[in-house]
Order: C-alpha cells, then structure tokens, then sequence
C-alpha cells in the first residue's frame, strides 16, 4: 500500500508542478494579448488620423494653392492659350 501511495504522490507533485507551469505560460499569454490589442487601437487611432490628414491635404484649394505658388503655374485662359497646328502629312508620290 505504501509503494502505491508513493507513486499516486509523485504523480501528484508533477500534476501540481505542471498545473503550476502552465497557469504561468497562461498569464503570460493573457499579458500578451492585452499589450497586442492596445497596440492594435493604438495603430487603428493612427491609421484614422493619418487618413484625415491625407484628406486635408489633398483637397482641391489647397492644390491649386501649392500649384501657383511652388511650380509658378496659373489658371488656362484663352489670352495665354497657344494653339499648334498639326503638321500636313509628307506625301512623298504616294496616294
């Protein structure tokens, strides 16, 4: 009886010690989880910032803008308009 009591107290002590290790890898894990979601809502509120300020910038005004005054460009107007005529096709003896 003693023999089968040592082994069912063995087996007792590893089921506790593994109980033990794997209730740690499960907090570590939780742990991990938690630090990867607020990551994700953080990126998520970055994202949606980074969206708005990509809309902000491209609106037309604010293109036109930057177009008169970096590249010196202006409005198409039909006093500065200059027309090119295409050039009269070669016939070199051929119909």
């Amino acid at each position: 009886m003693t023999r089968a009591n040592a082994v069912l107290l063995l087996v007792l002590l590893a089921s506790s010690l593994v109980l033990v290790h794997v209730s740690y890898d499960t907090r570590q894990l939780f742990s991990e989880v938690d630090r990867l979601q607020a990551e994700q809502r953080r990126l998520d509120q970055e994202h949606e910032r980074l969206l708005a300020e990509r809309q902000a910038q491209a609106t037309p005004l604010r293109v036109e803008r930057l177009a008169r005054e970096r590249l010196e460009m202006r409005t198409a107007a039909p006093s500065i308009t200059q027309y090119v005529a295409a050039p009269a096709p070669a016939t070199g003896g051929r119909p």
